[in-house]
């Protein structure tokens, strides 16, 4: 009871937009709950709003094991991995992910991003223009992210 008392404090704490609160109280459960999915996403959520960006990975990554299935997690730990700068990290563990992230418009925007920073630039026109076809917000996005930058015409 105390377990799931302790989990919704934590989701009313980023509710609030207070990650360091639910961080902090992330760390009065036991290890072995810390280690536990729904635990381990809210640790995400917060690591990944607070900008702790080398920890959010390490979270993501732990969940990427424990739901090799769940595309959501491959997105956020790549995610985390480019924003401490190491994007081909970041591009490999987007293509390690389950099949299911083909068929995600977000999977191609942010594949767009990783190669372009990388230098692909064929590469990415081409994930960029496949996330634009699935889901034309995109564009908008793409006209305004710093990592599409130069890019040229989509």
């Amino acid at each position: 009871m105390v377990v799931i008392k302790t989990l919704q404090a934590v989701s009313g704490w980023l509710e609030l937009g207070l990650a360091d609160e639910a961080l902090f109280e992330l760390q009065g459960l036991p290890s072995e709950v810390q280690m536990q999915r729904e635990a381990l996403e809210l640790k995400l959520e917060a690591q990944m709003e607070s900008e702790l960006w080398n920890s959010a990975s390490e979270t993501a990554r732990l969940l990427c094991l424990k739901a090799e299935d769940e595309p959501e997690f491959f997105i956020r730990a790549a995610y985390c991995l480019h924003e401490t700068g190491d994007t081909l990290a970041a591009c490999n563990q987007l293509l390690r992910g389950p099949k299911a992230l083909f068929e995600m418009p977000v999977f191609h925007y942010n594949l767009a991003c990783y190669l372009w920073t990388l230098g692909e630039g064929p590469r990415a026109r081409s994930h960029l223009k496949q996330a634009i076809a699935m889901d034309e917000s995109f564009l908008e996005s793409a006209l305004e992210d710093r990592d599409l930058i130069g890019i040229g015409p989509i």
